[in-house]
């Protein structure tokens, strides 16, 4: 077990995660402070998870290439100039530049969600769960950095509104473009070490398990951030709840995503990694059902917490599970293959957040995830006793 890597993975995540929460809760309120059209208020999310889902394959191959540790350093560089763009944005009111820095903050967000994968190349097969949730772990201390920087941060800067929060979070991303370079190269992506694999991709993405791996992931992050998008403009900028309140409820949410991965590796030991999935899903449509009942703080307070428990257990299984269908020899393509479907599913959502807010509303929003939910049950379902579930980790051949 490399303890370093996860160290440093730990406080990189908690980083990046800092700067996605920012960009969460105040990318729909300045959209709509930039743009004439409210139904584009949310478009800076929508282009950020674009980004982000046309940036994975890249990404990935990138990381094949040169490494994690490098590649990581180079994304993390990339969210600076992304945050230092976003400030002349602010200054000139530029809706236009402000999408481009978004833009490019998603790109380093390709390679965040990466993290998982590094932390399950450092230990030992049978610890992989545990790994992926301790890295998740590092987004706790972010719900209460993010928070903070998002409302405080506001007016640092005079006539510049977000600027100071912005540039905050500049010098932040270049601490973390240093420690990436103190991480070790994994031993398990040596690639000396690793037996060449004669499966092509369409027969490793065949696999049930895959699917229902590449499934659970994409629904949970999807249908999260279809709702996440959509809280802070239905919140603040309809419902006319304070920019504190709001930032309060993404803060619980995002506590809610993150302080599950506490426990979630060992959930899966103890219960199986399908039927955690399956107990993710209810938590998502538990979210829809409260978020239907009314507009008070409580009921997106409750519905946001729901929701970041269901993504937790379906992304966190998904990625685990995803693990069980590949050589480390096929890896960098399997993840690649995922990591478009789930952030090609999420850009999705985002693009469909702001428009549906402003052509339906709220009510509408919560109802879209229900169909969606069925599915990924009947198909944890249709997959238990699978005997590729009780394989531990990538094997070496």
């Amino acid at each position: 077990m490399q303890v370093r890597n996860l160290v440093v993975l730990v406080f990189c995540q908690l980083i990046s995660a800092t700067g996605s929460i920012v960009m969460v809760t105040l990318g729909g309120i300045i959209g709509s402070e930039l743009t004439s059209n409210k139904a584009f208020a949310t478009l800076p999310l929508s282009v950020m998870v674009i980004a982000v889902a046309a940036t994975t394959v890249p990404a990935t191959m990138l990381m094949r290439k040169i490494g994690r540790r490098k590649s990581f350093s180079l994304a993390s560089l990339s969210a600076v100039v992304a945050l230092v763009i976003a400030v002349v944005a602010l200054r000139e009111s530029s809706f236009l530049l402000y999408n481009i820095a978004v833009m490019l903050f998603g790109i380093n967000m390709a390679f965040t969600y990466q993290y998982r994968y590094a932390a399950a190349e450092s230990v030992a097969a049978e610890h992989v769960p545990r790994a992926v949730s301790l890295v998740l772990t590092g987004s706790i201390g972010a719900a209460f950095v993010g928070k903070e920087l998002a409302t405080r941060g506001q007016f640092w800067i005079e006539d510049i509104p977000y600027a100071g929060t912005m540039m905050v979070l500049a010098a932040m991303f270049i601490l973390q473009a240093l420690l990436f370079l103190t991480m070790d190269a994994a031993k398990d992506q040596s690639e000396d070490d690793v037996v060449e694999s004669h499966r092509s991709i369409g027969e490793v993405a065949r696999q049930p398990v895959f699917i229902v791996a590449v499934l659970g992931a994409a629904t949970g992050f999807g249908l999260m951030t279809l709702i996440m998008t959509a809280t802070p403009l239905s919140m603040h900028v309809n419902d006319q709840i304070s920019l504190e309140q709001t930032a309060s409820v993404i803060r619980a949410h995002v506590l809610g995503m993150y302080l599950p991965s506490l426990v979630t590796g060992f959930l899966i030991e103890k219960v199986g990694v399908a039927k955690l999935m399956f107990v993710g899903a209810l938590g998502l449509f538990a979210a829809s059902i409260i978020g239907l009942q009314g507009h008070s703080v409580l009921h997106y307070w409750w519905a946001l917490v729901l929701l970041g428990v269901g993504w937790n257990f379906l992304y966190v299984g998904g990625t685990t599970m995803l693990t069980y269908t590949y050589s480390m020899a096929e890896r960098y393509r399997a993840q690649a293959v995922n990591e478009f479907m789930v952030f090609g599913t999420s850009a999705t959502a985002s693009l469909l957040a702001g428009t549906v807010m402003y052509f339906y509303g709220w009510s509408t929003l919560m109802l879209i995830p229900i169909p969606f939910l069925i599915v990924i049950c009947i198909a944890l379902v249709v997959l238990r006793g699978n005997p590729q579930l009780h394989r531990q980790g990538p094997a070496n051949a």
